[in-house]
């Protein structure tokens, strides 16, 4: 299995960082790696299939494409299905799930498109393995079969991920992150921090810790995967000792901080419930000396060290600010609800749109007080802030050095920077970035 077509799904916006990162991971040239609209594509083995599910920060998945052909209809999709060797990637013992997607696909029902698919992989295995078929398991499948659809053409992929790649196996807190993790590593990557990971960084709103632990396992070289199962430990390729010493030599490349040494990542937020998730997560990931969490509201925190610096933010949208901190934390604590908490468990999209602001309670506008507050005590720092709101730096006052398009689920987002100069933005000339000039 030297000649796999592998394709990586990612969020929009960050199919160049994947990309390069994809190459450095299997040693390829950037030139063999195909960039997709929220994907790339490679040509690679099944050795590099594995390495990319333990080190990409990226990806959603790692998909093998197993064939690609023209349909017209459903019947199109049995036949086509049926053709696919399934039985040389997984037996009968293993449960499985198909799913759909479709882009401008004629057909009228995705969820009949892949009963047909299901069929023909079961009677497929039927027909070769004694009447004996795989069971169906829709919400912990031991093989996950990906469909999609287009006018005309129909991909199969087997997924060897399992469980999305940006669940690390270190969070302990369960509902959705305010932040997922691929998405935080995205943003370090785009800023440039992840070329130069000794520069101290700070997020003043870590909520559940995503970037910082995500920054401090980018410092301390620990592969994204090594706290996790995959599904390709379940198909019949996967070789045990090859996989073993893949892990070996990633836990050998680990450079832990010295014992004593400062730690360089410092993250805080106004809900001291999250602070404590964030430790606790820290201390799952491997990085809790590596990491200085405390509670504080952003528009109080002096700098934790010295500039230059780096600060990545990612606050809450369309969310009301209390005196007390982010997300209406005075109302969410008498409704018995941590405010951070209640981000987490929301639904993708906001009901609000992006130019809502979030405001203090005294009528002061939030963005506007933590800008000043930024220019007062943050000189020299390099901020990176992720937002839907595409005017909130005129709505700051202050100059974004670059706009990073990225897509945080459904929501459409930028990535500003600012250099931050005491004083007026106006009045002074703008520091020397600290990273991703």
């Amino acid at each position: 299995m030297n000649q796999l077509q592998l394709f990586l799904p990612c969020a929009a916006g960050v199919e160049d960082y994947l990309a390069a990162e994809v190459a450095r991971i299997t040693g390829q040239d950037l030139a063999q790696v195909h960039k997709w609209r929220a994907g790339v594509l490679l040509q690679a083995s099944w050795r590099d299939a594995m390495l990319l599910n333990l080190h990409s920060r990226l990806a959603q998945r790692v998909l093998v494409q197993l064939h690609h052909a023209m349909y017209r209809n459903e019947q199109d999709l049995y036949r086509i299905a049926g053709d696919v060797a399934w039985e040389i990637w997984f037996t009968p013992r293993e449960s499985m799930k198909v799913e759909v997607t479709a882009q401008h696909s004629p057909l009228t029902s995705l969820n009949f498109a892949a009963l047909k698919i299901k069929d023909a992989v079961c009677d497929r295995f039927r027909a070769r393995c004694g009447g004996v078929r795989p069971d169906v398991d829709t919400r912990w499948p031991d093989i996950r079969i990906y469909t999609h659809l287009t006018t005309d053409t129909v991909s199969l992929y087997i997924d060897t991920s399992g469980e999305a790649l940006f669940k690390r196996g270190w969070r302990e807190d369960k509902g959705d992150a305010p932040l997922k993790e691929t998405l935080a590593a995205a943003m370090l990557a785009a800023s440039g921090w992840s070329d130069t990971p000794h520069l101290p960084l700070y997020d003043p709103c870590c909520g559940s810790g995503t970037i910082a632990i995500e920054a401090a396992q980018m410092a301390c070289n620990i592969a994204p995967g090594a706290l996790r199962r995959f599904a390709f430990e379940k198909m019949l390729p996967f070789q045990p000792h090859v996989w073993d010493a893949m892990r070996e030599s990633a836990r050998q490349a680990q450079r832990m901080p010295a014992p004593g040494a400062p730690p360089t990542i410092f993250g805080s937020d106004v809900s001291h419930r999250m602070v404590d998730f964030a430790q606790r997560n820290a201390r799952r990931a491997g990085v809790a000396e590596a990491i200085e969490f405390r509670g504080g509201d952003a528009l109080q925190r002096m700098p934790p060290c010295e500039a230059p610096a780096v600060m990545m933010i990612n606050p809450p949208y369309g969310e009301r600010i209390t005196t007390a901190g982010f997300a209406g934390a005075h109302a969410q604590r008498h409704a018995g609800r941590d405010p951070r908490e209640a981000w987490d468990e929301a639904a993708p999209a906001p009901a609000r749109g992006p130019r809502e602001q979030a405001h203090t309670e005294d009528g002061g506008d939030f963005f506007v007080q933590l800008a000043a507050h930024w220019k007062k005590h943050f000189a020299g720092w390099t901020v990176w802030m992720l937002t839907p709101d595409l005017k909130l730096p005129g709505t700051m006052r202050l100059k974004a050095g670059r706009r990073v398009p990225m897509w945080n689920g459904p929501i459409e987002c930028r990535m500003f920077r600012f250099d931050m100069v005491q004083g007026s933005a106006r009045s002074g000339r703008a520091a020397e970035p600290a990273a991703g000039a």
